[in-house]
């Protein structure tokens, strides 16, 4: 049995971030949207042991650790030796959430294999334990994110023309969190108080205009502190006329919300490294 997943990456429209609870992580309420630009993950029978192949990432991964997690989750599964193989499309280290959407469709599909011993929720709750990111990625779609990222609610969303701007040089989730409670900590940054969503369920299908003045990310003064040069990219794209710009997620990645497709085609080809997509 071969299973073949989509791994699609997400835009984070708005990312609130709470003060860090014990042990470091932080609460969120975010919207976010799935977009088209995905990873594909095959999973089939190998040999005498699991091998998890993804060029362009080097060592261990989260496609590795997910299906690791599995077998000790579900020890009597019965699912032989798995090779599994991650095209990978989406950036790495960028802000997109590829390396857990990644790990959601391991989950899926090795779950598929072992004839589901575990329900979505059974699966949220082990791709907690790899992410904060992994739960949402599970049934991947535009969503309401709340908690520290166990709290899942599906949201409709309407067209969504994107440009993103990769960068080369990732950057770690983590380092960002440490600096945005150094910035808070020092006065530079703002504390957020209230992470009530309400606001967010009220953009449920709104359009590009719509949502421009909900725009914001807690992360991107400290992504743009430990990398000043992004903010070239979110001049590159207001300049070539999106709607609002912004870092997504803890970056390096910049994304220009535009009107419509056509403009978004137009503008990507005026910005080296931009890519056009869409909302899924």
């Amino acid at each position: 049995m071969t299973v073949v997943e989509q791994a699609p990456a997400k835009v984070n429209l708005v990312l609130r971030v709470g003060a860090p609870r014990p042990g470091g992580l932080h609460c969120v309420a975010s919207l976010f949207a799935s977009i088209g630009l995905a990873d594909v993950v095959t999973v089939e029978p190998a040999g005498e042991a699991d091998v998890v192949v993804c060029p362009g990432v080097e060592g261990p991964n989260l496609a590795e650790r997910a299906l690791a997690a599995f077998r000790a989750e579900v020890p009597g599964s019965g699912v032989a030796p798995l090779r599994v193989t991650v095209d990978k499309r989406i950036p790495v280290a960028a802000g997109l959430g590829g390396g857990s959407a990644d790990a959601a469709a391991v989950l899926r599909a090795v779950n598929a294999m072992a004839d589901s011993p575990l329900d979505r929720q059974g699966l949220r709750r082990l791709g907690l334990t790899l992410g904060a990111d992994v739960p949402s990625q599970i049934d991947p779609s535009h969503a309401v994110v709340t908690g520290v990222g166990e709290e899942i609610e599906p949201v409709t969303l309407g067209a969504l023309p994107l440009v993103l701007v990769a960068q080369e040089q990732g950057l770690s989730t983590a380092d960002v969190y440490a600096e945005l409670d150094r910035l808070r900590a020092a006065g530079e940054a703002p504390e957020r108080g209230s992470l009530a969503p309400g606001d967010l369920w009220a953009a449920a299908g709104a359009g590009a205009e719509e949502l421009v003045p909900l725009l914001e990310n807690d992360l991107e003064a400290p992504a743009l502190s430990l990398r000043p040069e992004l903010a070239g990219a979110l001049e590159a794209l207001r300049s070539a006329g999106a709607l609002a710009a912004r870092i997504t997620g803890s970056g390096p990645t910049a994304f220009g919300l535009f009107a419509d497709a056509a403009t978004a085609r137009t503008a990507a080809g005026t910005i080296p490294g931009a890519m056009a997509v869409g909302s899924r």
